[in-house]
């Protein structure tokens, strides 16, 4: 027995080893260089932080509090954690053996009309307890193994419950930023129609006072209704929004009906931050552990399979009390046992242990791919979102600085038509250039909270 455990051992740990191996090799050789330093930002932040506090915004804090306590897809991963720990410990159970406790009572009478008893008949009585066992010995370890993958299925949901999180928190920091960023586009909105509706009373002034053409009328009162119509498929946006954070929180719309206010500010966030070594930070994304579980699992079932391949030995036996008469029956005379050792050995299965075998190496070969699937995404979503975010922050930058430049060359030019010294027609190319680089501003400020958003989901987040 020995010689075939270590022989089986042999064989497997370099499917266990390899498998680790390979994870490592690749995501070593997969890594852009810079990715090996701390030098790519410049502040430290705590691996395991909860990243959305950095924001400083009670709202947030509250809104990903809620949803993890109360979104459906969390607690069915909850649930899921929950089954495959009843699966682990089944699994374990069979380790051990098992015991059943059995309590009779027998009447019989034997008829008087057959050969051997002719014409006497007889009556037989009997009372028994026993107490019965059964277990299978794991010489081989075929049950370990098997109770091996089921604690590595157990594991990885819960690591699928964590990249639930992960994927929940991000998705509702992202739609408080995106309905953060279309109120703000809203009020930009409501600014300039405020704005353009004094240009045009300006113009209708000056039209009345017969310094302005109708044509100067016209411009100034398509301008404004233009950007009155632009409102009602921005407030639409913000309702859009909205509903889909009353799903993410696991409640109906109406009860987020007129939340958040009309005034509520986009969060102002455009500091370099640093995540941290992402070499290191990617190893705790919880899908990529996940799948690390899944390769075990695999691994696990493929020796179990092998192990098949060997005898089972089987332990079976019973102790009780067996008596004609209730009142002998726990006397010494009466008691009755059975102790059965049995080795049993399939020789031939029809090719049936063969072919498990192939299946569990197919699906060990195939959760490797997996995982290495898995592996480069996640490369791609953190190189991404580190450039996306740091480029939404110069774009900033610059957007803000002609934002500036553009307010101030719509308020020259109205002086100057207001003095008379230049034509409508640059108030009208200021009023719709302000209106764009501010839109665009905002669009950008939205933008990089929501790349930071994606850049910590992408490392793993910090739940």
């Amino acid at each position: 027995m020995t010689r075939f455990s270590f022989l089986l051992l042999f064989t497997l740990a370099p499917v266990v080893g390899a498998v680790a191996q390979r994870g490592e090799e690749i995501l070593e050789s997969q890594l852009p260089p810079e990715w090996n330093n701390g030098d790519y930002f410049d502040q430290t932040l705590p691996p395991d932080d909860e990243w959305w506090r950095n924001f400083n915004d009670p709202v947030l804090d509250s809104l990903i509090m809620y949803a993890s306590e109360n979104n459906y897809s969390a607690l069915g991963a909850i649930e899921n954690i929950r089954k495959a720990r009843v699966a682990w410990n089944t699994a374990r159970g069979k380790m051990l053996p098992s015991f059943d406790l059995s309590l009779g009572w027998q009447r019989a009478k034997t008829s008087g009309n057959i050969a051997q008893t002719m014409y006497t008949e007889a009556w037989e009585g009997q009372f028994s307890t026993a107490v019965s066992m059964q277990w299978q010995a794991d010489v081989f370890g075929a049950i370990y193994m098997r109770s091996k993958a089921q604690k590595m299925l157990f594991m990885a949901t819960e690591e699928e419950y964590k990249a639930v999180m992960v994927t929940l928190v991000a998705n509702v920091a992202a739609t408080y930023f995106s309905l953060c960023q279309s109120i703000a586009q809203l009020q930009v909105l409501r600014e300039n129609v405020k704005s353009q509706k004094e240009i045009m009373d300006i113009v209708i002034s000056r039209y009345n006072s017969g310094l302005a053409s109708k044509l100067d009328v016209a411009q100034s009162r398509s301008v404004y209704h233009s950007t009155m119509a632009q409102i009602p498929a921005m407030q639409a946006t913000i309702e859009e929004y909205r509903n889909k954070m009353a799903v993410l929180l696991g409640v109906y719309p109406q009860m987020l009906a007129g939340w958040p206010a009309e005034n509520h500010a986009l969060p102002s966030y455009i500091e370099p931050v640093e995540v941290g070594v992402p070499a290191m930070l990617l190893r705790r994304r919880p899908d990529i552990r996940a799948a690390e579980r899944q390769v075990e699992a695999n691994a696990a079932l493929l020796g179990a399979t092998k192990r098949d391949w060997f005898p089972q030995v089987l332990l079976t036996g019973s102790i009780g009390f067996a008596s004609g008469e209730m009142k002998h029956l726990f006397r010494s005379k009466s008691l009755t046992w059975e102790i059965a050792p049995t080795i049993r050995w399939n020789i031939f299965s029809g090719g049936e242990r063969l072919n498990a075998t192939r299946e569990a190496r197919a699906a060990l070969d195939q959760s490797i791919l997996s995982f290495n699937s898995t592996l480069l995404t996640a490369v791609q979503e953190v190189e991404s979102a580190m450039s996306q975010y740091k480029s939404s922050i110069e774009q900033i930058v610059s957007l803000r600085e002609a934002v500036n430049q553009n307010e101030e060359t719509l308020t020259l030019s109205l002086e100057l038509y207001k003095q008379g010294l230049s034509e409508y027609q640059n108030v009208l190319d200021a009023q719709r250039t302000l209106l764009t680089y501010q839109g665009y501003l905002v669009q950008a400020q939205g933008g990089s909270l929501i790349y930071l958003v994606q850049l910590y989901e992408a490392l793993g987040g910090g739940w």
